[in-house]
């Protein structure tokens, strides 16, 4: 998955402007995405390679190396007003040292050189990462403010196996459906709008650039056509699989553009290039603001994709105290709070939204609504071994990525 690159414009108008996302209110099944999505940790998968995990926590090392998101460990160098990082430093005594992941891929690759402590890992890359052996579980007993972590975030397929945490929830978010109310007239209700080979916004429709987009498809056609028997847009069988690129073959011929910095997505709306597509609501937040063009966001009828972003330490990590204290510190209430309005996503922290600085933008991100979080299919990495517990017939996510790059030609 690639992520946006937060500059210090966008986001402060991203918390000054909002925009509603509506929730459905209809749609079979879309309350259970969430214990469907998450309550089988591990989905059935083989157990991980016996990493131990960290029993105490000791004196810190003086030193920590981090790859996150762009956004995610500011140390005052694109705004003097946003830095979380130096009061860590000044605090434990742990010199950060922060590279910049633009993608999960990229992550995944660097987390295998064992350089670096601790990784932002989207759920597109936390499995890849388990599996590998390139994490360790986490000991949530070392990390105080786990405690007060939104409940429906903990112990999901992404960032758990067999019951056991392998990192720290922090951020999240939905994949919205979004358009321009002045060209779209009807008010859409489903992601029909999208895969409809007729459209009468074709070349003008936006999706999502990644693999990860398939789970889009096979959301969609989980509900649209049950006889394909999907139970999670990650877990697909070969015949599921071919359905859902399939109809992501089709969409291409009525796709636009693709986007993955979101930058790009606001210009596509702005300039009347793009009129209807996924999108996140940071990026609504921000035309809205614009003032250009009216758009609006909701969750489908069908529910919605989106992603929940963990915090995990390496299985060879060099600094692992000052890892711990790291994990502690990015989802204390200040600071997850200050990290949410700065990239524009729901907090992890429950004690985020009490502060008054974060009620609306606790109320604009749906933070502290699990019944919204329950519409929502987290970004999950596939594996063999199906997530939804059928054994291993499942298309793997190498797989996906052969498929994405087939699917856009």
């Amino acid at each position: 998955m690639q992520r946006r690159h937060v500059t210090a414009a966008l986001a402060v108008t991203s918390v000054l402007m909002l925009v509603t996302a509506a929730c459905s209110s209809g749609g079979s099944g879309t309350t259970g995405a969430s214990a469907a999505a998450g309550g089988a940790t591990g989905g059935g998968a083989a157990a991980p390679p016996n990493v131990p995990m960290q029993q105490t926590l000791g004196a810190s090392e003086g030193q920590l190396n981090v790859i996150a998101w762009a956004g995610y460990a500011e140390d005052g160098s694109n705004d003097p007003k946003v830095d979380w990082v130096h009061p860590f430093e000044k605090q434990t005594g742990c010199k950060v040292n922060v590279k910049i992941g633009n993608t999960s891929d990229e992550m995944v690759a660097l987390m295998k050189t064992g350089q670096y402590d601790v990784v932002s890992a989207s759920g597109d890359a936390t499995l890849r990462l388990v599996y590998g052996g390139d994490v360790a579980p986490v000991n949530t007993a070392l990390v105080p403010n786990y405690a007060t972590i939104y409940g429906f975030l903990k112990n999901r397929a992404w960032n758990s196996v067999n019951g056991t945490m392998y990192g720290v929830p922090h951020g999240w978010g939905a994949n919205l459906l979004m358009w321009n109310t002045d060209v779209v007239k009807t008010p859409p209700t489903s992601w029909g709008a999208v895969f409809d080979p007729g459209s009468a916004y074709s070349g003008k429709i936006t999706a999502y650039d990644s693999p990860i987009y398939i789970a889009d498809a096979a959301l969609y056609l989980m509900k649209t056509k049950p006889d394909l028997g999907i139970k999670n847009p990650y877990a697909l069988d070969q015949t599921q699989f071919d359905a859902a690129v399939g109809l992501l073959k089709q969409q291409r011929k009525t796709v636009g553009e693709y986007w993955a910095d979101y930058t790009k997505e606001v210009q596509a709306f702005e300039s009347g290039d793009s009129v209807i597509g996924t999108t996140w609501q940071v990026i609504a937040n921000l035309i809205q603001a614009d003032k250009k063009v009216s758009v609006k966001a909701i969750v489908p009828t069908e529910g919605a994709t989106g992603w929940s972003d963990t915090w995990m330490i390496s299985s060879k990590s060099r600094h692992p105290n000052c890892a711990y204290r790291w994990m502690d510190w990015i989802v204390s209430p200040q600071v997850n709070a200050d990290v949410a309005q700065w990239f524009g996503e729901a907090p992890a922290q429950s004690k985020s939204c009490d502060l008054p600085t974060m009620a609306e933008h606790c109320t604009t991100y749906h933070a502290a609504d699990e019944s919204y979080a329950n519409q929502i299919w987290y970004w999950t990495t596939p594996t063999t071994s199906c997530l939804d517990g059928r054994g291993n017939q499942c298309v793997d996510y190498a797989r996906w990525v052969q498929a994405w790059t087939a699917i856009k030609g």
